[in-house]
């Protein structure tokens, strides 16, 4: 007959002797010790190797796991890798999370507590270490076998609250303990990605009870536990594999931690929901391309103080629609396109509404062909609210504007529907031109001191993404309010790190973790954000596709000289210096 599964197996041989082997075989039937040697006999798992012994395992207790495929897609095939996972359960999930990471990476190791020397088949995926005093010296060479393990391209799987999720007086919440920062000293100090993981479920409430009357009653109860798993139904969900690069260069390594904790419980599928359906469900065929050769008609004829710079082939021009109807219709065209490869079109032949036919609209062209490469329309407040009407503001639809906002204070520029061609897209070359040509036209009009308007946020990005990034840069105002607010909770532990920590720094990596082509915070929020923009509110556009929009402000004669020379030339001291009324 096979050995027993005992816990006279984490005893060394010289100190067993018949009365340990007494206390010992007592302890087992307390503590459900002898379940699992039950579970062992009945499931022939006696002698496994390490793989064969999981799977069976987990046969044996009839778990059921959700997501492995998910997870199994998301970890990169080479390369160091630190893995990290909340603790709900205290022992199992290391056993089905090393088995299922092994299918992709043959090379896991799981750093882990001494306790799991239980299990002696899976001795080989271990690296053993004592949690539960990080300054144990005999910690010291497993913390070294673990640092060259991922220096030499390993991958590594971590428990880092190194004890079972339990109940927290203070925030009433069943979560993790605070992580071991040695999660993040491995992965900065290899250069590895970072990988989050988030196992739900829980343990019996007879364990949560019992735990809060003596915290180490919960180690106790971990084999009792890990029967009771028996034809349980476990979701695992993994987040996108993270490089260190997109950490905060000064963050320091408490912080990386509790970021890293907090990106596990972003993972929490309970936390998570997905955009309601779009308005627009069908797309009309786009309206038919408007001639290079009427758009260099419409456009030579424009007074000359509306050209406002060449570069190279591409000219920058300011017109109304009355003007320069084709080219207008054009730029409904261009935009509709673009919106739609980000879920934000009209569903329309044209992009448009009666705001074309009153807003200004700058625009970048190609000098040879007439073709269009991108555009802005411009809405000139003093003009619009002449007569103070509202309505006359298209984002009038979308926020309600206090009296003692800006653009009923002072003459404003309200920018939107901005769009760039896909092949400029990616360039510097076409932004550029876009703000060089708004920073001409102020220089002209030097009364209109502040722009404000919103950046789009698609879709495309999980709602997750848009409520961290409303967190953010919102900095909250009574001033204005959206009509349609953006809503979305984030996790209370995610909202937890947010209050003490700030989320600002954060962004690039909590989006790289949840997003999975990888995108980032949307290009044109970075370039206000460093032109100085406040973001006042984040609300939801009605008349575009129900798109969430981030209002702000840029009070512009106060944007950072080195842009001001960027985008309005040598006029731009002109600019700053202009007295106005």
């Amino acid at each position: 007959m096979p050995a027993a599964i005992s816990l006279l197996n984490v005893v060394p041989d010289n100190k067993k002797n018949f009365f340990t082997k007494l206390i010992f075989k007592l302890l087992d039937r307390v503590l459900a010790i002898n379940k699992l040697d039950d579970l062992y006999r009945e499931n022939n798992l006696h002698g496994l190797d390490k793989t064969t012994f999981a799977k069976s395992l987990l046969d044996g207790l009839n778990i059921r796991l959700l997501g492995l495929k998910e997870l199994q897609a998301k970890i990169p095939k080479t390369g160091p890798l630190v893995i990290a996972s909340n603790h709900p359960f205290g022992g199992i999930e290391g056993v089905f999370l090393a088995w299922a990471i092994e299918q992709v990476r043959p090379d896991i190791k799981v750093m882990a507590n001494q306790g799991l020397k239980i299990f002696p088949e899976l001795e080989d995926y271990f690296i053993f270490i004592n949690p539960l005093s990080e300054n144990d010296p005999k910690n010291a060479p497993s913390i070294r076998t673990c640092l060259k393990h991922v220096k030499t391209g390993g991958a590594l799987l971590i428990f880092p609250a190194g004890r079972v999720s339990y109940f927290h007086k203070d925030t009433k919440r069943i979560a993790d303990h605070s992580w071991n920062r040695l999660i993040a000293s491995i992965a900065n100090r290899t250069n590895a990605h970072y990988l989050p993981i988030f196992v739900s479920g829980l343990n019996s409430p007879l364990f949560y009870r019992l735990g809060r009357v003596y915290f180490r009653i919960r180690i106790l109860m971990l084999p009792r536990e890990l029967v009771n798993k028996r034809n349980a139904k476990i979701t695992v969900t993994a987040g996108e594999a993270i490089a260190i690069k997109h950490y905060a260069k000064d963050i320091d390594l408490d912080t990386q931690t509790e970021l890293f904790r907090a990106q596990s419980y972003l993972l929490d599928p309970d936390w998570q929901k997905p955009w309601t359906a779009d308005p627009v469900t069908q797309l009309q065929p786009l309206a038919v391309e408007v001639m290079g050769e009427t758009i260099l008609h419409e456009v030579h004829q424009l007074p000359s103080e509306q050209h406002l710079l060449d570069h190279k082939n591409l000219s920058v021009y300011f017109g109304y629609q009355n003007q320069i109807p084709n080219t207008v219709n054009e730029i409904a065209r261009l935009r509709e396109m673009v919106f739609r490869e980000h879920n934000e079109g009209s569903g329309e032949p044209l992009d448009t509404d009666h705001f074309d036919a009153t807003y200004t609209h700058l625009f970048v062209m190609k000098q040879d062909t007439g073709q269009l490469i991108g555009a802005y329309r411009m809405g000139q407040t003093d003009k619009l609210l002449a007569n103070d009407n509202l309505e006359n503001l298209y984002l009038h639809r979308m926020f309600d504007f206090g009296s003692d906002f800006v653009n009923r204070q002072q003459p404003c520029l309200e920018l939107g529907r901005s769009f760039l061609i896909p092949e400029y897209q990616n360039s510097f070359q076409g932004l550029f031109l876009l703000w060089r040509g708004i920073g001409v036209f102020v220089c002209q009009y030097p009364h209109y001191r502040t722009l404000y308007g919103t950046v789009s946020i698609s879709k495309l990005f999980d709602v997750r993404s848009v409520a961290i990034i409303q967190q953010a840069m919102v900095t909250h105002t009574n001033k204005v309010k959206p009509r349609a607010p953006f809503e979305h909770t984030l996790h209370p532990e995610v909202q937890d790190f947010a209050v003490q920590h700030g989320l600002k720094n954060h962004v690039n990596a909590l989006l790289k973790g949840i997003e999975p082509d990888g995108k980032d915070v949307p290009i044109l929020l970075k370039h206000y954000n460093k032109l100085g923009a406040v973001f006042h509110c984040l609300g939801i556009d009605k008349s575009f596709n129900d798109t969430p929009g981030l209002l702000l402000s840029v009070d512009l004669p106060n944007a950072p000289e080195k842009l001001l020379k960027l985008y309005m030339g040598n006029g731009w001291r002109g600019y700053k210096e202009a007295k106005t009324k």
